[in-house]
């Protein structure tokens, strides 16, 4: 078939190629397909011989044989084979072959158009001998033709949209698309047209736009929410022999509001005890809704009944219930039981579905209230009492009431919380609930008391109630009025007959209704006053004025003026306030400068004050000289005596070595030995005596049985009695080892210069602390006789 094709088209072609051959010498191109030869349609280009065209080549063709794309031919070429062509460029070489000799260009490969679609080659004849250049070299085309080789490819399947649910006939979904890799230019191998395998009768598809759309109205979630939609898109037009692809698209219908609540029953039963607390959930109502989302929301409503006053609905957003709640409080005794009618309304309403009929239904809610033991209700939530201060003791202030409200009536008592009452100043009645005094009020120190009274069952302890009672202590007139403050006043010498001295104000504790009116006065027996007079204000205060000028503070310093302050509670009360005015120097213009008799006999600028400071300064300074020289003298005269003379210690070191038991030279063995041989006295070295101390007579000698005990508290006597002893303790050595022992003396010191007198059997008489020792001095003489 290619072979017959290709005659066909050289048939075609060659008038054409005897027409270039009669035409000015030019190389030309003859384009020999064996499938298929198109011109480009553009007018034949002459340059320096060359005549071009683009050549076509068939992509995928798999012959046993290269194919044939074209032929290179230049009217240099006489035919005597001394021309050679010449192919370079893409794929020259390893795609294309070229004849040197005729021309003739072949495809040795399978193409692809989708991998390269087009390939640019340079041409060029030489000297078959010489390789010289007959022409310059040309570029020409060769263009790979598509076949339909590529199915239709959905590159973003599968898809998935969403849809309103009740939507109308036509309503767009979506939109698909699928890509086709073959030439959209040639031929109908890329024309796609689209169509639904799977889906029908719910969706449509546009052939060509691939739009989808509903096929059907008023598609229900509730029925159905999901749909599977396969679409095809096929090339070639869609006509027999073109190839396929498929993809899925899931369509999803979205909830809207097109379904009312419904109660799951029409009448609802719940119990609840009266002693509830508030607020307390009593039960749950729910009203189901087949759509989702917020177009399933609901309110409720308690829209009638006898308990919308005592009740409230509340809606549950998650849990899409109603939630009754108590909103009072519930007597049994009262009432027992409440009928409730309650209402669910969807909160989103689509208008498009209002003609559907009303979102909303109702229900029956009744309500059983269970009897329960409660605590005492007091007559009032609060208690106000009123007592005047001066109420006598144990009398009634007031009274508080309380019952149990339940059926069996629980006989009450009363008691007083007394942590609000720490004082104990009321009492109450346990039985009636009379609140009487139990000590005096006084207005003045506090006038409110607020008290707990708690209200107690008799048959159940655990049932208590509490009420507060504030209790006001009403004022009486019970306080006399008195000076506001400490008043001192100062009078001028020069002052002027009826010049106010000063201006005085009262108070008083007590609390009148018609607040505080007072009555100044003075003493009976000052009313004809000679150098003072007094005067009301109308602002309740008083001023006091002198009646003549020319007071002298040397011959009066100071005037008591008493003044009687009166009330005018029922009855008056009263007192008698003193007021100090003092007579003083003044400036011509009034000034207070001294109101001390002293100034006119101390010095000019030196003051009375001034000189008790100037003086005590004086005492000051003598009293801390005084004691700077005393102890100056006492570092002068120390306790001890620091001298290199003296020997500190009774403590007697040699340098040299003792001649051991035997040596009774160096000092007297007997002094240490026994008390009998001290005859005299033993000057004391550790101080040097101020006074001249004499040596008392020696003691006597003491037999051999004398008390060790005597011994040592007459030393300590003479310690104590001893002038020049210094102001510490001391301490007194004694190298006495006593004679009352039954053992005797363990000393060496009376020991003979025999050995052989020593016996020590004895010591094991001695107990069992003495017999190693014993022991120990056996072995040794039994070793000497050894």
């Amino acid at each position: 078939m290619p072979e017959r094709l290709a005659e066909m088209l050289l048939d075609l072609w060659t008038p054409l190629i005897i027409l270039w051959i009669t035409l000015p010498p030019c190389i030309y191109m003859a384009p020999m397909n064996q499938s298929q030869v198109l011109m480009s349609g553009s007018p034949l280009e002459l340059n320096r011989g060359w005549v071009w065209n683009q050549m076509f080549v068939l992509e995928e063709f798999s012959g046993p044989e290269p194919i044939l794309v074209g032929r290179l031919h230049t009217d240099l070429d006489p035919g005597s084979k001394k021309i050679k062509y010449i192919l370079s460029g893409d794929g020259a070489g390893t795609i294309f072959q070229i004849n040197d000799i005729t021309g003739d260009i072949h495809a040795i490969k399978r193409l692809d158009r989708e991998e390269k679609a087009e390939y640019t080659l340079t041409a060029q004849a030489v000297d078959w001998e010489t390789n010289k250049p007959l022409e310059p070299p040309s570029e020409f085309i060769i263009k790979v033709q598509d076949i339909n080789d590529n199915a239709p490819e959905f590159l973003n399947g599968p898809y998935h949209a969403t849809v309103p649910e009740m939507s109308i006939l036509g309503t767009s979904v979506t939109n698909v698309t699928a890509t086709d890799a073959d030439d959209p230019v040639y031929g109908n191998s890329a024309k796609l047209v689209y169509s639904i395998l799977e889906g029908q009768p719910y969706f449509s598809i546009e052939p060509e736009t691939a739009i989808i759309k509903t096929a059907l109205p008023n598609m229900d979630r509730e029925a159905k929410e999901e749909y599977l939609v396969v679409i095809q898109a096929k090339d070639m037009g869609g006509h027999s022999g073109g190839l396929s692809g498929t993809t899925t698209l899931t369509v999803t219908l979205t909830d809207v509001n097109d379904n009312p609540p419904k109660f799951a029953q029409s009448l609802y039963h719940f119990s609840v005890p009266e002693d509830v607390v508030l607020g307390t959930a009593i039960g749950r109502v729910k009203a189901n809704d087949q759509d989702i989302g917020e177009n399933a929301q609901s309110s409720y409503d308690i829209i009638d009944g006898d308990g919308t006053a005592l009740f409230e609905i509340t809606s549950d957003a998650q849990a899409q219930d109603g939630i009754i709640r108590l909103r009072k409080p519930l007597d049994f005794e009262t009432k027992k039981s409440y009928t409730l009618k309650v209402e669910a309304a969807n909160v989103h309403i689509d208008p498009r579905f209002s003609g559907r009929g009303p979102f909303k239904d109702t229900a029956t809610v009744k309500i059983v209230v269970e009897d329960a033991d409660e605590p005492p209700v007091f007559s009032s939530p609060t208690y106000l009492l009123e007592v005047h201060e001066n109420a006598a003791l144990n009398s009634v202030i007031g009274q508080v009431t309380a019952r149990d409200p339940d059926i069996t009536s629980s006989p009450i008592r009363f008691s007083i919380d007394r942590h609000t009452d720490l004082e104990r100043q009321f009492n109450i009645n346990a039985d009636d609930g009379k609140i009487t005094l139990a000590t005096p009020l006084d207005r003045e120190l506090s006038v409110w008391h607020n008290i707990t009274i708690i209200a107690t069952e008799i048959r159940n302890h655990s049932q208590i109630s509490r009420v507060p009672v504030a209790i006001k202590v009403l004022d009486v007139n019970d306080n006399a009025p008195e000076f506001a403050s400490e008043y001192e006043a100062f009078l001028c010498e020069n002052g002027k007959p009826g010049q106010v001295i000063q201006t005085v104000s009262a108070m008083d504790k007590d609390d009148p209704k018609n607040g505080h009116y007072f009555l100044y006065s003075l003493l009976p027996e000052m009313v004809n006053n000679p150098n003072f007079t007094i005067k009301k204000n109308e602002d309740n205060s008083l001023s006091i004025l002198a009646k003549h000028n020319g007071f002298n503070r040397q011959k009066q310093e100071v005037y008591l003026l008493p003044i009687v302050i009166s009330d005018s509670g029922n009855p008056p009360l009263s007192s008698t306030s003193t007021l100090t005015i003092r007579v003083c120097g003044c400036s011509s213009d009034g000034v207070v400068q001294s109101c001390n008799v002293e100034a006119y006999v101390l010095p000019i600028g030196l003051s009375m004050g001034a000189l008790i400071a100037i003086l005590a300064c004086i005492i000051l300074l003598l009293v801390i000289v005084v004691l700077f020289v005393t102890l100056r003298r006492h570092k002068n005269e120390p306790l001890i005596i620091k001298d290199d003379e003296d020997v500190r210690e009774n403590i007697i070191r040699y340098d040299d070595e003792g001649g051991g038991e035997e040596d009774t030279e160096a000092f007297d063995i007997a002094t240490l030995q026994n008390p009998d041989g001290i005859n005299g006295f033993l000057p004391r070295k550790d101080i040097k005596p101020d006074l001249q101390f004499m040596p008392r007579q020696g003691l006597a000698p003491v037999p051999n049985g004398v008390d060790v005990d005597e011994f040592i508290n007459v030393r300590l006597h003479e310690a104590d009695n001893d002038p020049t002893a210094p102001p510490y303790d001391s301490i007194q050595i004694y190298g006495y080892e006593g004679r009352g022992s039954v053992a005797g003396s363990l000393s060496s010191l009376e020991s003979t210069t025999s050995d052989s007198d020593q016996n020590f059997d004895y010591l094991s008489d001695w107990g069992p602390r003495f017999k190693r020792l014993g022991e120990l001095y056996s072995v040794g003489e039994s070793d000497k006789e050894t």
